[in-house]
């Protein structure tokens, strides 16, 4: 069942790269964005990546917390963490489940071929654990961290 705008995300436990255990629930009372990317220190990927670094203050005004999900192990997380001084949290879902349930793992368009594999996305989801928006195709991975702070910045200024 793909998730909705509106309803409750699914519940999840992913780990770090130390092997810490991070739950959604943990996260209740801020918003949390999460975004799923394919792969560690790839291009899109790393551009993706230092775009919510270059942005992480402004977003933590917003009372939000960024989350990276990729298939990755945790070894590759912490490398990728550590060579771009990332200061979010990575977390590793290497079975797709979490992925799967948010619809970030499917059937895709891939330089003009269908394939299956991880779909650049990125849902955020309110204090109160509720989908508030999910992008469910980025299309630009540099672009996109800036699209999310406008969409929590102009959400604040509504509230």
């Amino acid at each position: 069942m793909p998730i909705e705008e509106g309803k409750i995300s699914p519940p999840f436990t992913l780990v770090d790269f130390k092997g810490k255990k991070w739950a959604l629930k943990d996260y209740r009372g801020k918003h949390v964005i999460l975004y799923f990317y394919p792969k560690d220190d790839t291009p899109g990927c790393t551009k993706e990546a230092q775009g919510f670094g270059k942005l992480w203050n402004r977003i933590r005004k917003q009372d939000a917390v960024v989350l990276g999900i990729s298939p990755d192990g945790p070894e590759a997380h912490r490398k990728f963490t550590e060579k771009y001084a990332l200061p979010f949290t990575l977390l590793s879902d290497p079975d797709k489940k979490v992925m799967k349930a948010y619809g970030a793992y499917g059937e895709k368009i891939l330089y003009g071929r269908k394939t299956v594999g991880v779909i650049r996305s990125t849902v955020w989801i309110d204090p109160r654990g509720k989908v508030r928006k999910h992008w469910r195709r980025v299309p630009k991975a540099a672009d996109h961290p800036a699209k999310v702070l406008e969409a929590l910045q102009s959400d604040s200024q509504r509230d």
